[in-house]
């Protein structure tokens, strides 16, 4: 996919599946939702998961967003790199101006209105290591 077809392709999926690693070094991954700001993807994510307590001890992710049912409409975009937290944890709404933005989108993606605090989960930002993408409705097979 082109850059701009990537950017429309994160910012129309709403499910990603993360992909981190336990402290035996067990592979664990995990559904959440994402905002893609055209440079870093953004998780907000519950502290107390699982997700949360491994990526305190090993921030590098791997992260996969795809699409489509039949074989020839498989599409996505994996994202490599390295997650850091952004603002208060857990996020109570204290005024942040490095997530104004970001909490716009997620509210007008996810809710169709406001950002919501519950004070039980906290931003994450991933700017990509490396992407990769791929669209199967580009090999021209039948």
């Amino acid at each position: 996919m082109s850059k701009a077809e990537v950017d429309t392709f994160l910012n129309e999926e709403r499910t990603c599946r993360l992909g981190s690693v336990d402290a035996a070094g067990r592979p664990h991954v995990s559904p959440l939702w994402f905002i893609w700001d055209g440079q870093s993807m953004w998780f907000n994510s519950i502290i107390g998961s699982q997700r949360w307590a491994n990526l305190e001890r090993n921030p590098v992710v791997s992260v996969v967003i795809d699409a489509g049912s039949e074989y020839m409409d498989l599409r996505g975009v994996e994202v490599v790199g390295t997650v850091r937290v952004v603002g208060e944890v857990p996020r109570t709404g204290t005024p942040d101006k490095r997530l104004e933005a970001v909490e716009a989108l997620f509210g007008a993606k996810y809710t169709k209105g406001p950002f919501v605090y519950d004070g039980r989960h906290a931003w994450l930002q991933l700017t990509p290591d490396k992407m990769m993408s791929w669209d199967f409705r580009k090999t021209g097979r039948p």
